[in-house]
């Protein structure tokens, strides 16, 4: 198996579906035995960036380690998912021109759908002002200008989704196998 290493950088408001996109990736990279890391913003949180806080300061920092992390994987052969918010374009920009094979996924939900979904009750708790510099509540998130795919997780399935960036890795010459169940 001689798979190229490619970072997947999953980005976009909170509740918009990295995660789960991520996942699925992850699943089906997997089936078919393709070297596959996911590198999750709450997880990351919790070990790699623990004790930062959501200052820009500290956002950067965090979106700095895990490039950091990411670039060491993909470099050595592994597809490398990364699933965060990263609001801000400069620092993505940055993580892009220092990461080889740097795929940019937008995932782009309206805000008032990822409110609705708002699984962990956070957009609530920044209305009522619980929380102080929530994305795309009182701190912006910078849309990609440019992005290589955009999942409109509104208007497609997760499946679809899915399926538009194994088919992107495919096409572009990220993966020298087939992966089963996507669609055409």
């Amino acid at each position: 198996m001689n798979n190229k290493g490619v970072t997947l950088w999953l980005t976009g408001l909170s509740g918009a579906g990295k995660s789960t996109i991520a996942k699925g990736i992850e699943e089906k990279l997997r089936a078919s035995k393709c070297p596959v890391e996911v590198l999750d913003g709450d997880i990351i949180r919790t070990w790699l960036s623990q004790g930062l806080g959501f200052s820009k300061k500290d956002r950067d920092t965090n979106v700095r380690r895990v490039g950091f992390v990411a670039n060491l994987l993909s470099r050595n052969g592994v597809v490398t998912i990364v699933a965060m918010i990263s609001p801000y374009r400069e620092i993505r920009a940055e993580i892009r021109a220092i990461t080889n094979n740097f795929v940019e996924i937008y995932i782009n939900t309206p805000l008032e759908v990822c409110e609705a979904r708002d699984v962990k009750g956070l957009y609530a708790k920044a209305r009522a002002g619980e929380i102080k510099g929530f994305t795309g509540i009182d701190d912006p998130y910078e849309s990609p200008l440019n992005p290589e795919i955009v999942c409109n997780t509104n208007q497609e399935t997760i499946e679809e989704s899915v399926s538009k960036v194994i088919q992107y890795l495919q096409d572009n010459g990220f993966l020298s196998i087939a992966v089963t169940g996507v669609m055409s």
